[in-house]
């Protein structure tokens, strides 16, 4: 199954990195993120505090960094290179091969509140905006009505979907697609004390990401291949998985270095 595409999506923080080659892409959906930063640009900084909440100095930073946003691929950077936090981490783009990064711009979309879905080699600039604001005017006051089944319809119409995005993200995407072709690992990590498997946020964040990244350097497609994935301490338990939900646990979580939120 050639066919597979894997979902992430964007982070709240972001780097303007320096790359080299050829420009940035323009995003598919670049005509409606344009129109969407156009009225998020109308905002207030009162507004977007409350839209986002977040605080008054957050806001004028980021209703400054919206005035500024362009279009323009020239003044951008590389997706795949701009977003920072936990499940970017895991992905540890900056040291995938250059035939690495190929493969990932074929099969790996970034799933955002700005720009609908993203390739990793599409042009983005810094902003603010994710998929559950609930913003002031119609249409953008629910952004899974704005882009409606546009951003599903930018997947390919067959093969196997690997979502590690999260729900705000996978709202915007899984109703319009088959529900049979949804692969959503699982990641969990066992309690010290009692040995029990549970949802760690961090953990399982930088963990999609280094799924992804497994996934990209590998080339593994064939589902029945996913449990030989034992990065950062994690196994495969097929006690608990299904073929549309596999688990793994970690009893040592090996990811300690790779997010700034984690020192042991």
């Amino acid at each position: 199954m050639n066919n597979l595409t894997i979902l992430l999506h964007t982070s709240k923080t972001m780097r303007t990195p320096s790359w080299h080659g050829e420009p940035p892409r323009t995003p598919l959906l670049a005509n409606k993120a344009a129109e969407l930063a156009a009225y998020v640009r109308t905002l207030r900084p009162r507004q977007l505090q409350d839209v986002m909440h977040i605080s008054a100095p957050l806001a004028a930073k980021t209703h400054a960094v919206l005035a500024a946003w362009p279009a323009d691929a020239a003044q951008s950077s590389l997706a795949i290179d701009s977003f920072v936090g936990d499940i970017y981490s895991g992905l540890r783009a900056s040291t995938l091969t250059a035939a690495d990064r190929d493969y990932a711009n074929q099969h790996l979309r970034i799933l955002s509140g700005l720009y609908g879905i993203l390739c990793p080699y599409d042009a983005v600039r810094p902003y603010r905006l994710e998929m559950g604001y609930k913003l002031p005017d119609a249409p953008y006051n629910n952004l899974y009505h704005f882009w409606n089944t546009t951003i599903a319809d930018q997947l390919p119409a067959s093969g196997l979907i690997i979502n590690l995005a999260a729900v705000e993200y996978t709202k915007a995407v899984l109703p319009y697609v088959d529900a049979a072709r949804v692969v959503t690992p699982r990641f969990l990590t066992a309690d010290p004390k009692t040995d029990e498997p549970g949802f760690v946020v961090v953990h399982t964040k930088i963990a999609r990401g280094a799924f992804a990244r497994w996934l990209i350097t590998t080339r593994t497609t064939d589902p029945v291949q996913f449990h030989a994935f034992d990065d950062i301490g994690y196994v495969y338990i097929p006690a608990l998985s299904s073929p549309t939900e596999p688990v793994f646990v970690c009893r040592k979580f090996g990811g300690i270095g790779l997010s700034m939120r984690l020192t042991k």
